[in-house]
């Protein structure tokens, strides 16, 4: 029995030690072939990766939803929103090549941050949000700090600060991300060991709408599975903040008349969602019907706010459907252009 034991315990340490090998590979093979596409901009310390892209003003600010993407996120709609205007993507602290922080994160935090990051950049306003998923309650709080500097927003499938009270009363589970955290704090814990990496190599990308559009996606994610295993750590602080980060949006009573679009993707679940939520397939319908319901109300946040139904789109509207996403910010854009010159 030592023997086995000994034995047992010589293979784990051998399993460990080249889990460990093939993460520092891996993470040193990530910096030389992926290097950031912007710059990294000091805000006190830290870094973080901005990625600006064409001329003109307003400048779109896009924020990513929850995981691991960061400007990645953006990859299908990036360039041709900066054919009309300045477009700039960037990663959260700790997502992909902006350095992670000690402090908790939370829309409050993401908005200093941001609000920080663009300072050093050089860029003042005016601005035009385009938040994605938990991005909307993000720009919801960044409007409600530094409204002078915000024009416009476009909210692709935003997250509802009354998201989980609402939908828990439409459906038969708990649909609170906090469900994912355990794994999402085991996921962070054993980075180092390489097994995020290991999991990241075996994932399919799935095919878009075009050829093009799936070899440019494939690139992106591509760069995403590289920088996984330190991007996870930002995320699950992310998620750790995801209360305080509804309650901070929830105190946000209204943009006034800023020009805002709120995306709402309208596409069934597949059995394979289902099964992943666990719901049923009436528990599905209630789901889609309360998701357009939060979504309607969002839409008041603003006396000229308006709804867009995307009935082929899943969450991630900007890949399914990034002509929509271009659509919708593009309209902002030619809005607030038209404010500004009514204005002069």
């Amino acid at each position: 029995m030592k023997r086995i034991a000994l034995g047992i315990l010589v293979l784990l340490i051998a399993v460990i030690v080249v889990g460990a090998s093939y993460e520092a590979l891996g993470r040193r093979n990530a910096t030389k072939q992926y290097p950031p596409r912007g710059k990294l901009v000091d805000i006190g310390g830290r870094r973080i990766h901005i990625d600006c892209r064409g001329a003109g003003s307003p400048t779109v600010i896009f924020e990513s939803g929850l995981g691991t993407g960061g400007t990645l996120d953006w990859t299908l709609v990036h360039d041709k929103i900066a054919g009309f205007t300045r477009a700039c993507a960037y990663d959260r602290a700790g997502i992909m090549w902006s350095d992670p922080k000690s402090t908790p994160q939370d829309a409050a935090a993401v908005a200093e941050d941001l609000h920080a990051t663009l300072k050093a950049a050089g860029i003042s306003g005016p601005l035009v949000l385009v938040g994605h998923s938990i991005g909307g309650p993000y720009t919801t709080t960044y409007t409600g700090k530094y409204g002078n500097q915000v024009a416009g927003l476009v909210m692709v499938d935003p997250s509802h600060p009354d998201q989980i009270a609402r939908l828990g009363q439409a459906v038969s589970v708990d649909v609170h991300p906090k469900q994912s955290s355990r794994l999402m704090h085991a996921a962070s814990a054993l980075s180092w060991t390489g097994i995020v990496r290991f999991m990241m190599a075996g994932s399919e990308v799935p095919k878009l709408r075009t050829e093009a559009e799936s070899r440019i996606f494939d690139e992106a994610m591509r760069k995403v599975f590289a920088y996984a295993s330190k991007s996870v750590k930002g995320a699950t602080a992310e998620l750790d903040g995801f209360d305080r980060t509804m309650d901070q949006a929830r105190a946000v009573h209204g943009f006034g008349n800023r020009p805002l679009i709120v995306l709402t993707a309208m596409a069934p679940f597949k059995p394979a969602q289902q099964k992943a939520l666990g719901i049923t397939d009436q528990d599905a319908v209630r789901f889609k019907q309360t998701w357009k319901t939060l979504h309607e109300e969002q839409t008041r946040f603003s006396t000229r706010g308006r709804q867009q139904i995307v009935p082929d789109a899943t969450h991630y509207i900007q890949i399914d459907r990034p002509d929509v996403v271009i659509d919708a910010v593009r309209e902002v854009v030619d809005t607030v252009r038209a404010d500004a010159k009514a204005g002069s």
